[in-house]
């Protein structure tokens, strides 16, 4: 994987099982909001749908459009900022692993760290992406979005709900604390985001979600 492009992770498997569960066929139209390496757009090509992948970075764009061409796949790829990159347009299908990972400071705008780190909370894009889903789906149109319980299942409900859609979610898994969050445990216990813990799995393990939003 290029350097500064997001690697398929277990957040990733977590939302692909996710959107097979949609039934995308031919003519579903799929937005792919971040897509870094493309392997959900793939995805959602491969069963058949028609794949608008946008992500700001022009590195993730180039490695997505090579993961569909050695996957005998199109997409669509549009460089931008979110749902700003597809004005006007509409989906029946809204996906997004976006960064999600708390961090001491601001977001990094460029560089490694960009493809996690997302401020204080963890809710610097999600809360946008909750904000704007509505805009870019068709009425009967679905978002689904993963992240970590660590910047807020019950915020996300309530965010999308506000924003008109009716939100569940449909998908857990438990892991270890990987490289990036156990670099910044103190930090994290400081902020009250996680336990300080006793043993050697309480307050060291992340559960990741995956959120499903439709029209209300």
């Amino acid at each position: 994987m290029p350097r500064g492009v997001y690697a398929p992770q277990t957040d990733t498997r977590l939302l692909r099982q996710a959107i097979r569960r949609e039934g995308v066929s031919a003519g579903t139209d799929v937005l792919d909001l971040g897509t870094g390496s493309g392997m959900l757009a793939v995805e959602a090509a491969r069963l058949g749908g028609r794949v608008t992948a946008v992500d700001i970075s022009w590195r993730a764009l180039a490695t997505a459009r090579l993961n569909a061409l050695l996957n005998g796949q199109s997409l669509r790829v549009r460089h931008g900022d979110l749902a700003s990159a597809v004005p006007g347009s509409r989906f029946d299908l809204v996906i997004s692993n976006p960064p999600y990972v708390p961090a001491p400071g601001i977001a990094p705008p460029r560089g490694l760290a960009r493809a996690w780190d997302a401020g204080q909370d963890g809710r610097l894009l999600i809360d946008r992406i909750c904000d704007t889903a509505p805009t870019v789906l068709r009425p009967n149109g679905t978002l689904l979005i993963v992240h970590s319980h660590l910047c807020g299942v019950d915020a996300t409900l309530a965010r999308l709900e506000k924003a008109g859609l009716r939100a569940q979610v449909v998908d857990r898994a438990l892991l270890p604390y990987g490289r990036v969050l156990r670099s910044r445990l103190t930090w994290l216990r400081e902020q009250g985001l996680t336990a300080a813990g006793r043993g050697t799995d309480e307050g060291t393990t992340e559960e990741l979600v995956v959120i499903r939003g439709e029209h209300a």
